[in-house]
């Protein structure tokens, strides 16, 4: 007997072989070549002050490598895994989302660049504490600008991780070097509290080999080395998207067939999380333990008299235990749309089914609107199915909010600021602008079009949407008997991910050495002991975040909306107030940063009450928690600022008088 047919294996594999060897050999190539800008950046370490070019590159970036690093640090993880994953869950809504990226260049740099640039050079400021702190002359306003930025970036750095090794694992699954070394790896950690509960073997491997290469070239070479690397995984980034667009449309049938099916369609069945999912009885018992993966497909005859097959694709690792034929409560998604359920049982051969089962006790829930099977157009009406809603639509105001969030809170991050604290003159900056704007377009629109096609082409990933992005490029290249270009394709995910991660990694470590260890521990500190700790500091935070992640929160876009959004509400009014209001003092600030930071906190603990899990937030008028946050900031910072004393006029003077470096 055969629990998962010999000739679907053979041929998944043969797929996986050709494609991903091509891949690994990618891989390679572009780890050594970020090894290579690592090693070059090192040298000039050696010939400037440390600190300043360890952690801002001494302020001399020009127009690519300053529009490049801004642009590839912002499209991290999400803009690769979590973007695609919303677009493949939602539908065409998601293009009003995305499109706001287009404004975030014109809002970051326009509204604070300059002046910030300014203000950094004035205080000789190398990190965002310490413009805070400097600013307001306030030392524990710095120490509470460090907390807030290791406290929101630490999730971030824990989610970029994860979502470094999913591409990893997509692209090498069904790899035999890969497979017998994650078994081998398997049998090592057996038995180790904690690690050997990861996700999978696979995962955990990939996790090491992506979280060793990213920690190692960042510790190694600094700014400079996390800037060109971002210049190289930015155009990696374009090179992958264009390539990718013509290829889903025309695998798709074009913009208007794939708008067609798409209004035909009907959001999946889906299992509880809490409880039920299906049954699955094997016509035998297992000779041994079967695991049952994420992504297999299980079909089962109809259970009335419709001809249609029922069709399961399983969300959650299960296992068969040696002589068992039963297991319970297995966590599925049904397909409900007819032209979904025959477009995967005509690729059968190459899919991963389960054979030899038979299927009872279904217990699966509709999406929470209208009767089921009459909710056919969803995911091309406004807007959007959303299986976690009560009315089981994304509500609109919502959709309006996050237009409003990514360009207001792509302002209010400290990675974007150390990016405006970088850059060697006005001219550059103006520059930046429109060459940042006009990279956004050519990589977020594509990306709207692309993951509404993977809806068409690779239906029943909802439960394990974060994998998309890499799933949809191996399929496209796999149709056009070209599996080799995977491995360019998927670099364009791999290199948003790690363009993220290294910047990340230079932010949380510079907070402790720079705005903790030197401003309050050791001002005196040799230059020999800050280059030290300033490895350490990556090399642990890296590693911290890579520890965290063998067992990180399921989906990543939900994590970075949070750390996005509270980096937001607790720093954009500060800085805002900071850089253009004199009147504005420390406790100001303070009142600013604390009013934002605790009701967008408070909106996400009651979520966790209401709805049940932490990154699902409590939604005031359906709005967004950013909105609510950066109200209250600015109103609190206001208010405080107004009820205290005015701040010193030698510190006024200092940041408000222009000077000849200004220009």
């Amino acid at each position: 007997m055969s629990f998962l047919s010999t000739t679907n294996v053979s041929l998944s594999t043969l797929f996986a072989e050709s494609s991903t060897n091509a891949a690994l050999v990618s891989f390679l190539i572009y780890t050594a070549a970020v090894f290579v800008i690592a090693a070059l950046s090192n040298r000039l370490l050696k010939s400037k002050s440390f600190l300043s070019e360890y952690f801002l590159g001494s302020r001399g970036l020009g127009v690519w490598a300053f529009a490049l690093t801004f642009a590839a640090t912002s499209s991290s993880g999400g803009s690769f895994t979590g973007f695609p994953s919303k677009i493949y869950s939602h539908g065409w809504i998601l293009a009003l989302w995305i499109g706001s990226y287009m404004v975030v260049p014109i809002c970051t740099m326009g509204l604070i660049g300059k002046r910030l640039n300014q203000v950094a050079r004035r205080s000789g400021s190398i990190t965002v504490p310490d413009v805070v702190r400097d600013r307001f002359h306030s030392p524990i306003l710095g120490l509470m600008a460090v907390s807030l930025i290791v406290f929101f970036m630490s999730f971030n750095l824990v989610a970029q991780f994860k979502a470094g090794s999913l591409i990893l694992q997509t692209l090498l699954d069904g790899v035999s070097i890969f497979e017998s070394t994650a078994d081998g790896l398997a049998q090592a950690v057996s038995g180790i509290p904690y690690i050997s509960e990861s996700e999978s073997p696979e995962y955990l491997l990939c996790l090491l080999v992506f979280g060793v290469a990213v920690i190692l070239y960042t510790t190694y070479g600094g700014f400079h080395a996390v800037v060109w690397t971002d210049v190289m995984q930015g155009i990696v980034m374009v090179i992958g998207v264009i390539i990718m667009l013509p290829l889903a449309i025309s695998q798709s049938g074009g913009l208007e067939n794939t708008t067609k099916l798409m209004a035909k369609m009907t959001p999946p069945r889906i299992s509880d999380p809490d409880k039920g999912g299906i049954t699955l009885t094997l016509a035998e018992p297992a000779p041994e333990t079967m695991r049952i993966e994420t992504g297999t497909w299980i079909t089962d005859t109809p259970i009335d008299d419709n001809k249609t097959p029922l069709l399961f694709r399983v969300t959650v690792e299960n296992e068969i235990a040696k002589g068992e034929t039963t297991v319970n409560e297995v966590k599925v998604l049904q397909l409900t749309t007819l032209d979904d359920i025959e477009r995967i049982l005509a690729r059968r051969e190459s899919e991963k089914f389960l054979d030899d089962v038979s299927v009872s006790n279904i217990d699966l829930k509709s999406y929470a609107y209208g009767e089921e099977g009459s909710q056919q157009g969803t995911y091309v009406v406004g807007p959007g199915p959303s299986p976690g809603s009560d009315s089981g639509f994304l509500p609109l105001s919502l959709a309006i909010s996050f237009f409003f969030m990514w360009a207001i809170s792509g302002t209010g991050q400290p990675a974007n600021m150390v990016r405006l604290m970088a850059f060697r003159d006005t001219k550059t900056l103006q520059r930046s602008i429109c060459t940042v704007a006009i990279y956004y377009t050519l990589i977020y629109f594509p990306l709207v079009v692309i993951f509404c096609c993977a809806r068409v082409l690779l239906p029943g990933m909802e439960g394990d949407s974060d994998r998309i992005m890499p799933a949809m490029a191996v399929y496209l290249t796999e149709h056009i008997g070209m599996g080799w270009l995977a491995g360019l394709l998927v670099a364009a995910p791999f290199a948003a991910v790690m363009s993220t991660v290294d910047s990340f990694l230079l932010l949380i470590s510079s907070a402790w050495v720079r705005d903790v260890y030197q401003r309050n521990i050791n001002p005196e500190a040799s230059e020999k002991t800050i280059k030290m700790l300033s490895y350490l500091a990556t090399f642990v935070v890296g590693t911290a975040a890579m520890v965290v992640a063998i067992n990180p929160p399921q989906f990543l876009q939900d994590i970075i909306v949070y750390v996005g959004s509270g980096l937001a509400a607790s720093f954009l009014a500060t800085i805002v107030y900071g850089l253009y209001w004199r009147r504005v003092n420390a406790a100001g600030a303070m009142g600013a940063m604390l009013g934002g930071f605790s009701v967008h906190l408070a909106m996400y603990v009651t979520g966790y009450f209401v709805n049940g899990s932490f990154f699902k937030p409590y939604q005031l008028f359906d709005f967004d928690p950013i909105i609510i946050g950066l109200f209250v900031s600015f109103i609190s910072g206001f208010v405080v600022t107004k009820m205290t004393a005015p701040p010193p006029e030698e510190l006024v003077h200092k940041y408000f008088y222009t000077t000849k470096a200004d220009a």
